[in-house]
């Protein structure tokens, strides 16, 4: 019986033993990951007391404020926010850079076909010139009529402007150059009378004839001046101007360059351009000044009283 008691003993002291033995061996279970769990929740709760500002830096102990507050969260929040907003700067700043270089390319294929349609003009004029120098009059075989010297005050057609009544026309010619034979004055004399008889389209015909043939003759002037008022007289304004700016500045010095100035301003104002008129009448008083006829004076007071000129 004292036996059986003493093996109970050691067995419920084996069982104390093994209590102990049976959770250690529960805590040498847990795995590493379940761990470093638990120690990074410790170590979080103990921050939470030490740091209730934020986390630590890797310096804690030594630095005086940690390094992820929530006052730096915010500013990288805001540079963030602020290089947002400059990527958005740039992409629309790309954009309308690309349509305004699109533009830019529109404009000059348009200024392209413009200048293109400008030389294809002036080559056609440059035909049309050398078609009329074929036609130029021929001298007659007998002696040929003096020009009249009322000539140049002989009315234009009805219906002409009032610009074109001036005595613009060619001046009394001088017995040299009124002498018989003058096929270059008769030539001349030709185109003024289809000028004078209406018939715009056959006396610029006639006069560019003239001034091909003969370049050198005193009546250039006044056969260029001429053309430039057909033109004006026909409707043209443009091709006027263009033909008496060009007579003015390939001979300013010529008889009938003060008229071309002033004849440019009347196509101007038939253009809409009152200014640019004012600049032609400008240049005609600072070139010639008392040179100016007194008829062609006051015909150029009325132009300036038309355009406003200052």
């Amino acid at each position: 019986m004292k036996s059986i008691r003493h093996f109970t003993l050691l067995a419920a002291c084996a069982s104390l033993a093994l209590v102990p033995v049976a959770a250690v061996a529960q805590r040498q279970a847990a795995t590493p990951e379940q761990r470093i769990d638990r120690l990074e929740r410790q170590i979080e709760q103990m921050q939470r007391q030490v740091f209730p500002r934020g986390r630590p830096a890797d310096t804690a102990g030594f630095a005086g404020e940690p390094a992820a507050t929530q006052s730096s969260v915010a500013t990288l929040d805001q540079r963030l926010d602020a290089v947002e907003r400059q990527m958005a700067d740039m992409l629309r700043q790309s954009e309308e850079n690309s349509h305004r270089l699109q533009a830019i390319e529109a404009d000059i294929a348009k200024i392209r076909t413009d200048q293109e349609q400008r030389i294809g003009a002036l080559e056609q004029r440059m035909n049309d010139a050398a078609t009329a120098a074929s036609v130029v009059p021929q001298p007659s075989a007998e002696p040929t009529k003096p020009v009249s010297p009322k000539l140049g005050t002989t009315k234009p057609p009805k219906g002409a402007s009032a610009a074109t009544t001036t005595s613009t026309s060619p001046l009394p010619t001088s017995a040299s150059a009124t002498a018989a034979g003058d096929a270059g004055e008769d030539a001349y004399s030709e185109g003024f009378k289809q000028w004078e008889a209406g018939n715009y389209d056959q006396a610029i015909t006639s006069l560019r004839a003239f001034t091909s043939a003969y370049p050198k003759h005193r009546r250039v002037s006044y056969a260029n001046n001429l053309i430039g008022r057909s033109l004006l007289d026909k409707g043209d304004a443009r091709g006027a101007a263009q033909a008496l700016l060009a007579n003015y500045r390939t001979n300013p010095a010529g008889e009938r360059a003060p008229d071309s100035l002033f004849y440019l301003g009347q196509a101007l104002m038939k253009l809409g351009q009152a200014g640019q008129a004012c600049k032609a009448y400008q240049e005609l008083d600072a070139v010639y000044g008392a040179k100016v006829r007194p008829d062609l004076k006051k015909l150029e007071a009325d132009g300036k009283a038309a355009a406003n000129c200052s």
